[in-house]
């Protein structure tokens, strides 16, 4: 059997599996802006290899979800409303909002809104502060904020499990490879299998952005001038930078093709006969200002603080190397 991911062909159920899943690899290693920022940020926010392939083991089991019941809607015949020009906008402001949220979480600069007489009722329903009456109080008195770290200037962990969510949301993103898979396959299987090419497609981005994340996290345990806190604080900061300014990105660019959707059709044709890489456009650069870009902003930031902040390893306390060494 001759496989053609370019322009799929195929006879049979277990070939479309097999392509399905095939095309999801070539999506998760292509530079795809549904995929690539969101798990670098939660992947080198966890600053472990263990953490990075948990990231984008959650990102893109939602992803996965998504797809799979998208599938089936396309079996179905009803998923022309994702080919209006209008929906890719739509995702980009939820995915941006999303992103830019979690960004601000991390940086502690997120308040939440409150209403005092709920608040307490909730307090008392759950014993959220059982034996912490004190604590209570302070929140109550405006005088402490549950959601912040005790530190000034410090990031908080990077919520994994928002991971799962964001790629609920990122699925519903559309390209050439939702195209083949919503519009090619996914109709000529039988109704009660119409789930599967998603699936697949879904599994085989996951093989790749599990090892992506694997990679991501692997790559920050190798500052081996940082301490584990220093590693954790430059690893959160560049998270924070790529998903807060990053999703700011997306959200204007939502907003920008929604009023001219015609700007989907600027591209740069490469030639290169592989989906993501044959036309640069708008999602490209997406990718390229929020990882490249961003990140490395994130990092370069981020080191001088972690150094100015002392946290390096005992033998080498000499800043001025690091900071010529890493920037």
């Amino acid at each position: 059997m001759i496989i053609n991911l370019w322009n799929p062909t195929y006879e049979g159920i277990y070939a479309a599996i097999l392509i399905s899943y095939l095309l999801g690899i070539v999506h998760g290693i292509t530079p795809d802006e549904h995929t690539w920022p969101i798990t670098f940020s939660y992947a080198v926010g966890s600053y472990s290899t263990k953490g990075g392939a948990k990231a984008g083991l959650l990102f893109s089991s939602g992803f996965t979800v998504e797809r799979a019941i998208m599938s089936e809607i396309a079996a179905l015949a009803l998923a022309s409303f994702m080919l209006y020009p209008y929906f890719n906008s739509i995702v980009y402001i939820i995915v941006g909002a999303v992103m830019a949220l979690s960004g601000f979480y991390i940086a502690n600069k997120l308040k939440y809104p409150h209403i005092h007489i709920i608040e307490e009722w909730l307090y008392h329903a759950f014993g959220i502060h059982k034996g912490h009456e004190e604590k209570e109080k302070m929140e109550l008195e405006h005088m402490e904020n549950p959601i912040m770290t005790k530190v000034d200037g410090e990031y908080r962990p990077v919520p994994l499990k928002l991971a799962f969510v964001h790629g609920l949301i990122a699925g519903f993103g559309f390209g050439a490879f939702a195209l083949i898979i919503y519009f090619v396959i996914a109709p000529n299987m039988p109704i009660y299998l119409g789930f599967v090419p998603g699936l697949m497609f879904g599994l085989g981005t996951m093989t790749m952005q599990v090892l992506a994340g694997t990679a991501f996290g692997l790559w920050l345990t190798k500052k081996k001038n940082l301490t584990v806190k220093g590693i954790a604080f430059v690893a959160r900061g560049i998270s924070h930078f790529v998903l807060s300014y990053g999703g700011i990105a997306f959200f204007v660019a939502g907003i920008i093709t929604l009023i001219f959707p015609a700007l989907w059709n600027y591209q740069i044709i490469t030639g290169v006969k592989i989906h993501n890489l044959d036309a640069i456009g708008l999602p490209f650069f997406l990718v390229v200002l929020s990882v490249v870009v961003l990140g490395y902003l994130g990092y370069k930031i981020n080191l001088r603080k972690a150094i100015q902040l002392d946290y390096v390893t005992k033998n080498d306390r000499n800043k001025e190397v690091i900071e010529n060494r890493y920037i």
